[in-house]
């Protein structure tokens, strides 16, 4: 099993492992990409209003092109560790048994606009890049990343889609177990959550990553989701809808 996860763009400081080598990362065959797409995000740092621009930044966030620029020197830590926020503190790894991380080190994969896709061990910096942009020289990162990232994943497994639309925009994965978040009210009525979409997607990896059993089809994810106390819907073959 495959569970797709959003990055965040929020991202922890620091790290203890050493700079950034993309040797060292999960799918080598992305790294002609991921080296293009460092090189101009450093590049762009250079130039901090430029920067600000094409990130979309205001100036009081210009320790976020700080960062852009200190990609390759920086220290790097797991990227399940990495990345922040709403998702990944429903997540939470950091509470997980060994066994339990282990699990969700092989199970659960980030999509990310610099690095196209990171298992749970990758090494990498803190950056800023969101996966609807674009950056000088190579135009959307939907383009750059599309051509390369779906053979990818075009697994021969169970994947389970949990990426926001930007990042499901940079690949395009046939068959995967496709997951939305409602809110019903008393008198029945749903509508889309929209911040707690990522606690709930959250919570979601976490019972996953921690399955005794791995899930290889959709009603095995709807099983180990029902056994978390969430509640879960079948939305025709391949989605299911979380109710809250």
């Amino acid at each position: 099993m495959l569970v797709l996860l959003p990055p965040s763009e929020t991202k922890s400081t620091g790290g203890a492992g050493a700079p950034l080598d993309l040797g060292s990362l999960s799918h080598p065959e992305l790294n002609p990409t991921r080296r293009t797409v460092v090189d101009a995000l450093t590049a762009l740092a250079a130039d901090v209003p430029a920067s600000l621009s094409v990130l979309g930044l205001s100036e009081r966030q210009a320790e976020e092109v700080e960062r852009n620029a200190a990609l390759r020197t920086a220290p790097t830590a797991p990227a399940l560790e990495r990345y922040t926020g709403v998702l990944y503190d429903a997540l939470d790894v950091g509470s997980l048994t060994p066994a339990e991380r282990k699990q969700a080190d092989d199970r659960l994969a980030v999509a990310s606009a610099l690095f196209g896709l990171v298992r749970g061990v990758d090494r990498i910096p803190a950056y800023r890049l969101s996966g609807g942009g674009s950056l000088p020289g190579l135009g959307t990162l939907r383009s750059v990343w599309r051509p390369v990232l779906e053979p990818v994943l075009a697994v021969d497994e169970l994947v389970v889609d949990l990426r926001s639309g930007a990042y499901a925009a940079l690949a395009k994965v046939p068959g995967a177990v496709a997951v939305r978040v409602l809110s019903e009210d008393a008198a029945g009525h749903r509508k889309v959550v929209s911040h707690h979409n990522k606690a709930h997607k959250g919570a979601l990896a976490r019972a996953l990553a921690q399955a005794p059993d791995e899930p290889s089809g959709v009603d095995d994810v709807l099983a180990v989701a029902e056994a978390a106390g969430m509640r879960v819907e079948r939305e025709g073959e391949r989605a299911l809808c979380v109710v809250v």
